[in-house]
């Protein structure tokens, strides 16, 4: 497999590797999670997954050749500005990738992946994949990193909570975070206090709805759930699920789009 970082080549080597290869591109955001992770949590951890599933097929012969592109670091966060975020609207970040899609396209690329790292971007991502394949004769694929899983282990409940998977600023997120960058956690990590009543974005009242209710993310100071019982063990397991789950992932998407 050949992999690498579009930032260092140069044009000719660029129009070279989109003849045959896949061009991933990472989005995350920066926002506020709570009072113990950092604002680029989602961009961090997306980094972290994808860079690990590049060296895991990177080990692979027959493996794609990849062009990994930096990460486009700001989302969709308006619902985390109480606090503070950097955040595109919806219409800005759809922008934002029809026209890196088309800049790749252009550039000769004409297989893409974004790999997304932030609830907030998930359904703009996919609309602007569906959008920009009616129009480009190209493949896209797109997923947001805790969705793809080796499920390897998942009698042993290594794919992770699913109440609170991703979530936001909780148990997911801090666990990971405390195995890929322990230096940027605050610790020691304070219990949430419970909420009464509980938000509706994330306790529906029946199956199938979505609710927003006005004020809720503030409310619940800025995160889902508990992130107290965090643990850097199990969100190493955790990570590397995820990160062989993204390695399967990018292998299936070159496989159906040769």
């Amino acid at each position: 497999m050949s992999q690498s970082r579009l930032t260092e080549l140069t044009w000719r080597e660029v129009r070279r590797a989109g003849e045959q290869g896949i061009a991933v591109l990472p989005i995350g955001s920066q926002e506020q999670h709570a009072g113990h992770l950092p604002m680029g949590t989602d961009t961090l951890l997306v980094e972290e997954v994808l860079d690990r599933a590049l060296a895991v097929l990177g080990q692979e012969p027959s493996a794609p050749e990849v062009v990994r592109l930096p990460a486009l670091p700001f989302g969709h966060s308006p619902h985390h500005l109480f606090a503070a975020a950097v955040s595109l609207s919806a219409a800005t970040l759809g922008a934002v990738l029809d026209d890196v899609l088309d800049s790749l396209v252009t550039s000769g690329y004409r297989r893409v992946m974004v790999v997304n790292g932030h609830g907030g971007n998930d359904e703009i991502m996919r609309l602007a994949v569906k959008r920009f394949a009616l129009r480009a004769r190209v493949t896209v694929a797109a997923c947001s990193y805790w969705t793809v899983t080796a499920d390897e282990d998942e009698d042993e409940g290594e794919a992770g909570r699913p109440d609170v998977t991703p979530g936001h600023a909780g148990w997911f997120e801090t666990s990971l975070m405390l195995a890929a960058r322990p230096e940027l956690v605050r610790t020691p990590v304070p219990a949430r206090t419970p909420v009464e009543p509980p938000p509706l974005f994330d306790h529906p009242p029946h199956p199938g709805l979505t609710v927003e209710r006005h004020g809720e993310w503030e409310r619940v100071d800025g995160s889902t759930d508990d992130a107290s019982g965090a643990d850097a063990d199990r969100g190493g397991r955790l990570l590397d699920d995820r990160v062989r789950g993204l390695a399967r992932a990018i292998r299936a998407f070159d496989a159906a789009s040769r």
